[in-house]
Protein backbone atom coordinates (compact mmCIF):
# COMPACT_ATOMS: atom_id res chain seq x y z
CA UNK A 1 0.00 0.00 0.00
CA UNK A 2 2.98 2.61 0.84
CA UNK A 3 4.37 1.67 -2.36
CA UNK A 4 1.24 2.09 -4.38
CA UNK A 5 0.87 5.48 -2.82
CA UNK A 6 4.65 7.04 -3.30
CA UNK A 7 4.22 5.91 -6.93
CA UNK A 8 0.95 7.73 -6.98
CA UNK A 9 3.35 11.14 -5.37
CA UNK A 10 5.81 10.55 -7.61
CA UNK A 11 3.51 10.41 -10.34
CA UNK A 12 1.86 13.59 -9.71
CA UNK A 13 4.86 15.86 -8.82
CA UNK A 14 6.31 14.43 -12.31
CA UNK A 15 3.11 15.37 -13.80
CA UNK A 16 3.20 19.12 -12.48
CA UNK A 17 7.04 19.58 -13.18
CA UNK A 18 6.61 18.20 -17.17
CA UNK A 19 3.47 21.18 -17.21
CA UNK A 20 6.15 23.30 -15.68
CA UNK A 21 8.81 22.99 -17.82
CA UNK A 22 6.45 23.36 -20.92
CA UNK A 23 4.58 26.56 -19.66
CA UNK A 24 8.66 28.16 -19.28
CA UNK A 25 8.37 32.26 -19.44
CA UNK A 26 10.48 33.78 -22.44
CA UNK A 27 10.45 37.30 -20.26
CA UNK A 28 10.25 37.29 -16.17
CA UNK A 29 12.31 39.04 -13.36
CA UNK A 30 13.82 36.16 -11.68
CA UNK A 31 15.74 38.01 -8.93
CA UNK A 32 17.46 37.12 -4.84
CA UNK A 33 17.78 39.37 -2.09
CA UNK A 34 21.75 39.27 -0.89
CA UNK A 35 21.60 41.04 2.04
CA UNK A 36 24.63 42.75 4.42
CA UNK A 37 22.88 43.79 8.07
CA UNK A 38 22.27 40.08 9.36
CA UNK A 39 26.02 40.67 9.59
CA UNK A 40 27.20 37.57 7.08
CA UNK A 41 30.21 38.86 6.11
CA UNK A 42 31.76 40.74 9.28
CA UNK A 43 34.80 39.08 9.72
CA UNK A 44 35.59 37.75 6.53
CA UNK A 45 38.51 38.52 4.64
CA UNK A 46 38.00 40.04 1.21
CA UNK A 47 39.05 37.24 -0.45
CA UNK A 48 36.64 34.83 1.63
CA UNK A 49 33.80 37.39 0.82
CA UNK A 50 34.10 37.08 -2.94
CA UNK A 51 35.28 33.64 -3.14
CA UNK A 52 31.87 33.21 -1.09
CA UNK A 53 29.37 35.36 -3.48
CA UNK A 54 31.56 33.68 -6.57
CA UNK A 55 29.71 30.81 -5.25
CA UNK A 56 26.14 32.46 -4.67
CA UNK A 57 26.25 33.86 -7.73
CA UNK A 58 27.21 30.87 -9.66
CA UNK A 59 24.40 28.51 -8.30
CA UNK A 60 21.85 31.42 -8.47
CA UNK A 61 22.92 31.55 -12.13
CA UNK A 62 21.84 27.63 -12.55
CA UNK A 63 19.02 28.15 -10.65
CA UNK A 64 17.58 30.62 -13.49
CA UNK A 65 17.88 33.92 -11.46
CA UNK A 66 18.95 36.88 -13.90
CA UNK A 67 19.13 40.03 -11.44
CA UNK A 68 20.25 40.28 -8.08
CA UNK A 69 19.20 42.80 -5.58
CA UNK A 70 22.76 43.39 -3.44
CA UNK A 71 22.46 45.53 -0.17
CA UNK A 72 24.45 48.47 -0.28
CA UNK A 73 23.79 50.70 2.39
CA UNK A 74 22.08 49.43 5.35
CA UNK A 75 22.43 52.49 7.72
CA UNK A 76 23.46 55.26 5.91
CA UNK A 77 26.32 53.89 5.55
CA UNK A 78 28.10 51.79 2.32
CA UNK A 79 29.69 48.73 1.07
CA UNK A 80 31.06 50.76 -1.79
CA UNK A 81 33.88 53.99 -1.91
CA UNK A 82 31.80 56.67 -0.95
CA UNK A 83 32.66 60.46 -0.13
CA UNK A 84 29.06 61.07 1.18
CA UNK A 85 28.98 57.99 3.66
CA UNK A 86 31.47 55.78 5.89
CA UNK A 87 32.58 51.91 5.08
CA UNK A 88 29.98 49.98 6.47
CA UNK A 89 30.42 47.99 9.59
CA UNK A 90 28.45 44.67 8.31
CA UNK A 91 32.00 44.79 6.15
CA UNK A 92 34.25 45.49 8.11
CA UNK A 93 33.18 45.38 11.44
CA UNK A 94 33.64 48.35 12.14
CA UNK A 95 32.28 51.63 10.72
CA UNK A 96 34.28 53.73 8.76
CA UNK A 97 36.64 51.64 8.35
CA UNK A 98 38.17 50.58 5.09
CA UNK A 99 38.38 47.00 3.54
CA UNK A 100 41.89 45.23 3.94
CA UNK A 101 43.01 44.16 1.14
CA UNK A 102 40.99 47.15 -0.48
CA UNK A 103 37.97 46.26 -3.08
CA UNK A 104 34.43 48.04 -4.00
CA UNK A 105 32.18 45.20 -3.05
CA UNK A 106 29.21 47.47 -5.53
CA UNK A 107 31.76 47.77 -8.39
CA UNK A 108 32.85 43.61 -8.03
CA UNK A 109 29.46 42.75 -7.66
CA UNK A 110 28.41 44.67 -10.82
CA UNK A 111 31.48 43.32 -12.65
CA UNK A 112 30.37 39.62 -11.21
CA UNK A 113 27.00 40.13 -12.46
CA UNK A 114 27.18 41.29 -15.76
CA UNK A 115 29.78 38.71 -16.85
CA UNK A 116 27.15 36.26 -16.17
CA UNK A 117 23.78 38.13 -18.12
CA UNK A 118 22.32 39.28 -14.60
CA UNK A 119 21.14 42.42 -13.86
CA UNK A 120 22.40 44.06 -10.36
CA UNK A 121 20.11 46.20 -8.52
CA UNK A 122 21.88 48.57 -5.60
CA UNK A 123 19.39 48.02 -2.44
CA UNK A 124 19.35 50.56 0.12
CA UNK A 125 17.74 51.41 3.19
CA UNK A 126 16.41 55.45 2.98
CA UNK A 127 15.67 56.43 5.99
CA UNK A 128 17.51 53.56 8.83
CA UNK A 129 20.56 55.82 10.09
CA UNK A 130 21.57 52.82 12.86
CA UNK A 131 20.57 49.28 13.72
CA UNK A 132 19.70 47.95 17.48
CA UNK A 133 23.00 46.27 17.63
CA UNK A 134 25.11 49.36 15.74
CA UNK A 135 27.07 51.06 18.86
CA UNK A 136 29.31 53.35 17.23
CA UNK A 137 29.08 55.67 14.37
CA UNK A 138 32.12 56.98 12.77
CA UNK A 139 32.63 60.65 12.45
CA UNK A 140 31.22 61.42 9.10
CA UNK A 141 28.26 59.62 9.54
CA UNK A 142 24.92 61.54 9.02
CA UNK A 143 23.63 61.02 12.72
CA UNK A 144 27.06 62.39 13.95
CA UNK A 145 27.08 65.40 11.55
CA UNK A 146 23.59 66.41 11.42
CA UNK A 147 21.97 65.33 14.96
CA UNK A 148 19.13 66.93 14.30
CA UNK A 149 17.89 65.11 11.26
CA UNK A 150 17.40 61.76 13.40
CA UNK A 151 14.98 60.59 15.62
CA UNK A 152 15.50 57.22 18.20
CA UNK A 153 12.81 55.06 18.39
CA UNK A 154 13.43 51.44 19.81
CA UNK A 155 16.85 51.34 19.73
CA UNK A 156 17.09 52.44 15.62
CA UNK A 157 17.58 55.69 14.08
CA UNK A 158 15.52 56.89 11.99
CA UNK A 159 16.60 60.05 9.52
CA UNK A 160 13.15 61.93 9.90
CA UNK A 161 11.02 61.88 7.00
CA UNK A 162 9.35 65.20 7.76
CA UNK A 163 12.44 67.05 7.39
CA UNK A 164 12.84 67.76 3.40
CA UNK A 165 16.58 68.13 4.33
CA UNK A 166 16.83 64.37 4.42
CA UNK A 167 14.65 63.38 1.43
CA UNK A 168 17.22 65.92 -0.40
CA UNK A 169 20.33 63.94 1.51
CA UNK A 170 18.82 60.77 0.41
CA UNK A 171 18.83 61.72 -3.06
CA UNK A 172 22.26 63.04 -3.26
CA UNK A 173 23.33 59.77 -2.17
CA UNK A 174 21.54 57.95 -4.45
CA UNK A 175 22.74 60.38 -7.26
CA UNK A 176 26.17 59.57 -6.71
CA UNK A 177 25.75 55.69 -6.58
CA UNK A 178 23.86 56.25 -10.06
CA UNK A 179 26.33 58.11 -11.52
CA UNK A 180 29.32 56.22 -10.42
CA UNK A 181 28.03 52.49 -11.02
CA UNK A 182 26.78 50.83 -13.97
CA UNK A 183 23.82 49.64 -11.61
CA UNK A 184 20.84 48.02 -13.68
CA UNK A 185 18.53 49.31 -10.26
CA UNK A 186 18.02 51.18 -8.06
CA UNK A 187 16.05 49.20 -5.18
CA UNK A 188 14.65 50.43 -1.91
CA UNK A 189 12.68 48.12 0.92
CA UNK A 190 9.95 48.53 3.37
CA UNK A 191 11.93 50.53 6.04
CA UNK A 192 9.82 54.06 5.79
CA UNK A 193 8.58 55.41 9.26
CA UNK A 194 9.39 52.78 12.13
CA UNK A 195 7.68 49.53 12.66
CA UNK A 196 5.52 50.65 15.18
CA UNK A 197 6.20 49.18 19.02
CA UNK A 198 3.39 49.79 21.31
CA UNK A 199 3.67 52.54 23.89
CA UNK A 200 6.34 54.54 21.90
CA UNK A 201 5.25 57.37 19.54
CA UNK A 202 7.15 59.07 16.58
CA UNK A 203 9.29 62.12 17.98
CA UNK A 204 7.96 64.42 15.53
CA UNK A 205 5.42 67.00 16.05
CA UNK A 206 8.00 69.19 16.20
CA UNK A 207 8.62 68.54 12.57
CA UNK A 208 4.84 68.14 12.07
CA UNK A 209 4.33 72.06 13.16
CA UNK A 210 7.35 73.69 11.41
CA UNK A 211 6.70 71.65 8.15
CA UNK A 212 2.92 70.82 7.71
CA UNK A 213 2.19 71.43 3.91
CA UNK A 214 -1.34 72.77 5.64
CA UNK A 215 -1.89 68.96 6.88
CA UNK A 216 -4.14 68.88 9.72
CA UNK A 217 -3.55 65.40 9.77
CA UNK A 218 -0.35 64.10 11.13
CA UNK A 219 -0.66 60.68 9.82
CA UNK A 220 -1.88 62.40 6.42
CA UNK A 221 1.21 64.60 6.85
CA UNK A 222 3.86 61.80 7.14
CA UNK A 223 2.18 59.65 4.23
CA UNK A 224 2.67 63.40 2.45
CA UNK A 225 6.32 63.28 3.23
CA UNK A 226 6.49 59.31 1.67
CA UNK A 227 5.24 60.17 -1.28
CA UNK A 228 7.59 63.72 -1.80
CA UNK A 229 10.52 61.14 -1.29
CA UNK A 230 9.30 58.86 -3.30
CA UNK A 231 8.83 61.02 -6.37
CA UNK A 232 11.51 62.85 -5.64
CA UNK A 233 13.82 59.65 -5.95
CA UNK A 234 12.53 58.28 -9.18
CA UNK A 235 12.83 61.86 -10.31
CA UNK A 236 16.13 62.03 -9.43
CA UNK A 237 16.86 58.32 -10.51
CA UNK A 238 15.80 58.88 -14.32
CA UNK A 239 17.01 62.32 -14.51
CA UNK A 240 20.71 60.84 -13.95
CA UNK A 241 20.05 57.42 -16.23
CA UNK A 242 16.64 57.20 -18.20
CA UNK A 243 17.41 53.65 -17.83
CA UNK A 244 18.36 52.62 -14.25
CA UNK A 245 14.98 50.76 -12.82
CA UNK A 246 13.55 52.01 -9.44
CA UNK A 247 11.89 48.96 -7.58
CA UNK A 248 10.42 49.31 -4.46
CA UNK A 249 9.91 45.93 -1.88
CA UNK A 250 6.83 46.96 0.70
CA UNK A 251 5.51 44.93 3.35
CA UNK A 252 2.80 42.46 2.14
CA UNK A 253 -0.69 44.37 2.97
CA UNK A 254 -1.47 47.15 1.93
CA UNK A 255 -4.71 47.88 4.21
CA UNK A 256 -7.38 45.27 5.51
CA UNK A 257 -10.55 45.08 5.01
CA UNK A 258 -11.48 46.60 8.13
CA UNK A 259 -10.08 49.90 7.38
CA UNK A 260 -10.90 50.28 3.41
CA UNK A 261 -13.46 48.14 1.65
CA UNK A 262 -10.77 47.72 -0.81
CA UNK A 263 -7.83 46.01 1.21
CA UNK A 264 -7.07 42.20 1.20
CA UNK A 265 -8.72 40.15 3.54
CA UNK A 266 -6.34 40.21 6.05
CA UNK A 267 -5.79 40.77 9.69
CA UNK A 268 -1.87 42.36 9.84
CA UNK A 269 0.18 45.55 9.72
CA UNK A 270 -0.77 48.18 7.47
CA UNK A 271 1.39 50.14 4.58
CA UNK A 272 -1.02 52.74 4.38
CA UNK A 273 -1.98 53.19 8.32
CA UNK A 274 1.29 52.21 10.04
CA UNK A 275 4.21 52.43 7.79
CA UNK A 276 2.52 55.84 6.14
CA UNK A 277 3.26 54.03 2.92
CA UNK A 278 1.02 54.53 0.10
CA UNK A 279 2.05 51.98 -1.84
CA UNK A 280 -1.15 52.14 -4.62
CA UNK A 281 -0.44 55.92 -4.87
CA UNK A 282 3.09 55.48 -6.13
CA UNK A 283 2.44 52.75 -8.22
CA UNK A 284 -0.63 54.54 -10.22
CA UNK A 285 1.34 57.55 -10.32
CA UNK A 286 4.20 55.92 -12.04
CA UNK A 287 6.66 56.81 -9.05
CA UNK A 288 8.60 53.54 -9.46
CA UNK A 289 9.03 51.02 -12.48
CA UNK A 290 8.76 47.83 -10.38
CA UNK A 291 6.72 46.76 -6.90
CA UNK A 292 8.12 43.81 -4.48
CA UNK A 293 5.27 43.25 -1.90
CA UNK A 294 6.81 40.97 0.24
CA UNK A 295 4.28 38.09 0.54
CA UNK A 296 6.58 36.21 2.69
CA UNK A 297 3.49 34.11 4.55
CA UNK A 298 2.24 31.05 3.86
CA UNK A 299 -1.42 29.95 1.86
CA UNK A 300 -3.87 29.45 4.64
CA UNK A 301 -2.29 31.89 6.99
CA UNK A 302 -4.47 32.61 9.29
CA UNK A 303 -3.80 36.54 9.40
CA UNK A 304 -2.17 36.94 5.74
CA UNK A 305 -3.21 34.48 3.64
CA UNK A 306 -1.01 34.23 0.72
CA UNK A 307 -3.37 33.21 -2.28
CA UNK A 308 -5.30 36.29 -1.18
CA UNK A 309 -2.64 38.79 -1.06
CA UNK A 310 -1.21 37.43 -4.32
CA UNK A 311 -4.33 37.77 -5.68
CA UNK A 312 -5.04 41.51 -3.95
CA UNK A 313 -1.88 42.34 -5.74
CA UNK A 314 -2.33 41.26 -9.35
CA UNK A 315 -5.70 43.25 -9.13
CA UNK A 316 -4.63 46.58 -7.67
CA UNK A 317 -1.74 47.30 -8.51
CA UNK A 318 -0.87 46.86 -12.15
CA UNK A 319 -0.02 49.98 -13.46
CA UNK A 320 3.54 49.02 -13.04
CA UNK A 321 5.96 45.76 -13.17
CA UNK A 322 4.66 43.38 -10.73
CA UNK A 323 6.99 40.77 -8.56
CA UNK A 324 6.42 38.96 -5.83
CA UNK A 325 8.53 38.87 -2.83
CA UNK A 326 9.20 34.74 -1.70
CA UNK A 327 10.17 33.89 1.68
CA UNK A 328 12.22 30.71 0.74
CA UNK A 329 12.68 29.13 4.31
CA UNK A 330 8.85 29.08 4.75
CA UNK A 331 7.72 27.93 1.38
CA UNK A 332 9.31 24.89 1.92
CA UNK A 333 8.59 24.62 5.88
CA UNK A 334 4.65 24.24 5.33
CA UNK A 335 2.75 21.76 3.40
CA UNK A 336 0.10 22.41 0.64
CA UNK A 337 -3.23 22.54 2.45
CA UNK A 338 -4.85 20.69 -0.83
CA UNK A 339 -1.62 18.40 -1.11
CA UNK A 340 0.09 17.57 2.53
CA UNK A 341 2.87 14.86 0.94
CA UNK A 342 4.66 18.28 -0.72
CA UNK A 343 5.40 21.97 0.21
CA UNK A 344 4.49 24.85 -1.01
CA UNK A 345 6.34 25.75 -3.67
CA UNK A 346 4.65 23.69 -6.57
CA UNK A 347 1.33 25.66 -5.33
CA UNK A 348 2.73 28.90 -5.26
CA UNK A 349 3.96 28.72 -8.33
CA UNK A 350 0.73 27.85 -9.82
CA UNK A 351 -0.97 30.92 -8.90
CA UNK A 352 2.51 32.85 -10.07
CA UNK A 353 1.10 31.20 -13.52
CA UNK A 354 -2.48 32.02 -13.19
CA UNK A 355 -2.00 36.00 -11.78
CA UNK A 356 -1.74 38.36 -15.50
CA UNK A 357 0.00 40.89 -13.81
CA UNK A 358 2.36 39.21 -11.82
CA UNK A 359 5.69 39.41 -13.94
CA UNK A 360 8.64 37.45 -11.32
CA UNK A 361 9.83 36.71 -8.50
CA UNK A 362 12.42 38.10 -5.90
CA UNK A 363 13.95 35.55 -3.49
CA UNK A 364 13.97 35.74 0.53
CA UNK A 365 16.86 35.40 0.94
CA UNK A 366 19.86 34.24 -1.65
CA UNK A 367 21.53 31.83 0.33
CA UNK A 368 18.07 29.94 1.21
CA UNK A 369 18.43 29.26 -2.04
CA UNK A 370 21.97 28.59 -2.68
CA UNK A 371 21.84 26.16 0.44
CA UNK A 372 18.96 24.44 -1.75
CA UNK A 373 16.39 24.55 1.76
CA UNK A 374 13.83 22.18 1.32
CA UNK A 375 15.38 21.26 -2.76
CA UNK A 376 14.20 24.87 -3.89
CA UNK A 377 17.13 25.83 -5.92
CA UNK A 378 16.87 22.04 -7.48
CA UNK A 379 13.27 22.69 -8.20
CA UNK A 380 14.07 25.86 -9.76
CA UNK A 381 16.86 25.19 -11.81
CA UNK A 382 15.31 21.93 -12.93
CA UNK A 383 11.70 22.51 -13.36
CA UNK A 384 10.12 25.87 -12.63
CA UNK A 385 13.20 28.12 -14.19
CA UNK A 386 14.85 25.73 -16.51
CA UNK A 387 15.53 27.84 -19.52
CA UNK A 388 16.91 31.52 -19.27
CA UNK A 389 14.57 33.89 -19.20
CA UNK A 390 14.61 37.93 -20.26
CA UNK A 391 13.60 40.67 -18.39
CA UNK A 392 10.03 42.41 -18.52
CA UNK A 393 9.67 45.44 -20.94
CA UNK A 394 9.26 49.21 -19.85
CA UNK A 395 8.00 50.39 -22.81
CA UNK A 396 7.04 53.61 -21.27
CA UNK A 397 10.71 54.36 -20.95
CA UNK A 398 12.08 52.93 -24.55
CA UNK A 399 10.06 49.91 -26.07
CA UNK A 400 12.51 50.62 -29.61
CA UNK A 401 14.51 47.36 -30.09
CA UNK A 402 18.17 47.55 -31.35
CA UNK A 403 19.78 47.12 -35.51
CA UNK A 404 19.95 43.22 -35.65
CA UNK A 405 24.03 41.48 -34.79
CA UNK A 406 26.37 42.03 -37.95
CA UNK A 407 27.93 39.12 -39.77
CA UNK A 408 27.40 35.78 -37.33
CA UNK A 409 29.90 32.80 -38.33
CA UNK A 410 31.34 30.00 -37.32
CA UNK A 411 34.69 29.95 -36.46
CA UNK A 412 37.52 27.08 -35.05
CA UNK A 413 40.00 27.88 -32.39
CA UNK A 414 42.00 25.78 -30.01
CA UNK A 415 39.22 25.99 -27.99
CA UNK A 416 36.71 24.51 -30.23
CA UNK A 417 34.17 26.07 -32.36
CA UNK A 418 33.07 29.33 -31.50
CA UNK A 419 29.66 31.15 -32.75
CA UNK A 420 30.84 34.93 -33.32
CA UNK A 421 29.14 38.25 -34.46
CA UNK A 422 29.73 42.15 -34.49
CA UNK A 423 27.55 44.41 -32.34
CA UNK A 424 24.95 46.83 -34.72
CA UNK A 425 25.40 50.04 -35.05
CA UNK A 426 23.74 52.51 -32.37
CA UNK A 427 24.32 55.68 -30.75
CA UNK A 428 23.03 56.37 -27.32
CA UNK A 429 21.43 53.89 -24.58
CA UNK A 430 18.07 53.47 -26.28
CA UNK A 431 20.04 51.97 -29.28
CA UNK A 432 23.41 50.18 -28.07
CA UNK A 433 22.74 47.07 -27.39
CA UNK A 434 24.48 45.29 -24.09
CA UNK A 435 23.82 42.03 -24.35
CA UNK A 436 22.90 39.44 -26.82
CA UNK A 437 20.48 36.20 -26.99
CA UNK A 438 21.64 32.87 -28.49
CA UNK A 439 19.01 30.51 -29.89
CA UNK A 440 19.22 26.86 -31.39
CA UNK A 441 17.35 25.02 -33.20
CA UNK A 442 17.14 21.72 -34.99
CA UNK A 443 17.66 21.58 -38.91
CA UNK A 444 14.57 21.85 -40.53
CA UNK A 445 12.76 23.27 -37.06
CA UNK A 446 10.67 26.35 -36.97
CA UNK A 447 12.97 29.00 -35.66
CA UNK A 448 10.31 30.30 -32.90
CA UNK A 449 11.97 32.90 -31.22
CA UNK A 450 9.32 33.29 -28.21
CA UNK A 451 9.49 29.71 -27.19
CA UNK A 452 12.28 30.25 -24.18
CA UNK A 453 13.15 26.27 -24.55
CA UNK A 454 15.51 27.32 -27.27
CA UNK A 455 17.39 29.96 -25.99
CA UNK A 456 21.18 28.55 -24.52
CA UNK A 457 22.72 31.66 -23.65
CA UNK A 458 22.03 35.73 -22.85
CA UNK A 459 25.69 37.05 -22.55
CA UNK A 460 27.20 40.35 -22.77
CA UNK A 461 30.12 38.42 -24.93
CA UNK A 462 29.93 38.77 -28.63
CA UNK A 463 30.82 35.08 -28.63
CA UNK A 464 29.19 31.70 -27.79
CA UNK A 465 31.62 28.41 -27.32
CA UNK A 466 29.89 25.98 -29.43
CA UNK A 467 29.26 22.66 -28.20
CA UNK A 468 30.56 19.69 -30.33
CA UNK A 469 27.88 19.08 -33.16
CA UNK A 470 25.93 15.80 -32.82
CA UNK A 471 24.27 17.17 -35.54
CA UNK A 472 23.26 19.79 -37.69
CA UNK A 473 21.54 23.04 -36.03
CA UNK A 474 20.70 26.44 -36.45
CA UNK A 475 22.33 29.36 -34.36
CA UNK A 476 20.16 32.51 -34.03
CA UNK A 477 21.83 35.90 -32.41
CA UNK A 478 19.52 38.87 -31.65
CA UNK A 479 20.54 41.98 -29.98
CA UNK A 480 19.05 43.31 -26.24
CA UNK A 481 19.49 46.89 -25.20
CA UNK A 482 19.73 48.23 -21.47
CA UNK A 483 15.71 47.58 -20.96
CA UNK A 484 15.58 44.67 -22.86
CA UNK A 485 14.00 45.32 -25.80
CA UNK A 486 15.31 42.48 -28.85
CA UNK A 487 16.00 42.97 -32.57
CA UNK A 488 15.47 40.74 -34.70
CA UNK A 489 17.17 37.65 -35.22
CA UNK A 490 20.50 36.91 -37.42
CA UNK A 491 21.13 32.84 -38.18
CA UNK A 492 24.18 30.52 -38.84
CA UNK A 493 24.31 27.34 -39.49
CA UNK A 494 26.42 24.92 -37.71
Amino acid sequence: MNHIRRFLICGCMLFMACSCICAQQKREFRGAWIQAVNGQWVGMSTQKMQQTLTYQLDELKKDGVNAIIFQVRPECDALYNSSLEPWSRFLTGRQGQAPSPYWDPLQWMVDECHKRGMELHAWINPYRAKTKTTNELANNHVAVQHPDWVFPYDGLYILNPGIPACRDYICKVVEDIVKRYDIDGLHIDDYFYPYPVAGLAIPDSKQFQQYNNGFKNINDWRRDNVNMYIKQMYETIHRVKPWVKFGVSPFGIYRNKKSDPNGSATNGLQNYDDLYADVLMWVNNGWLDYNVPQIYWEIGNKAADYKELITWWNRNASKRLLFIGEDVERTVKYTDPQNPNQHQLPAKRALHGQMQNVSGTVLWYAKAAVDNVGNYGTLLRNNYWRTPALQPQMKYIDGKAPKKVKKPKVIATNDGNVLFWKAPSGKGWQNEACKYVVYRFAKGESQNLNDASHIVAITPNTYYNLPQRSRESVYVVTALDRLSNESKGKKVKY
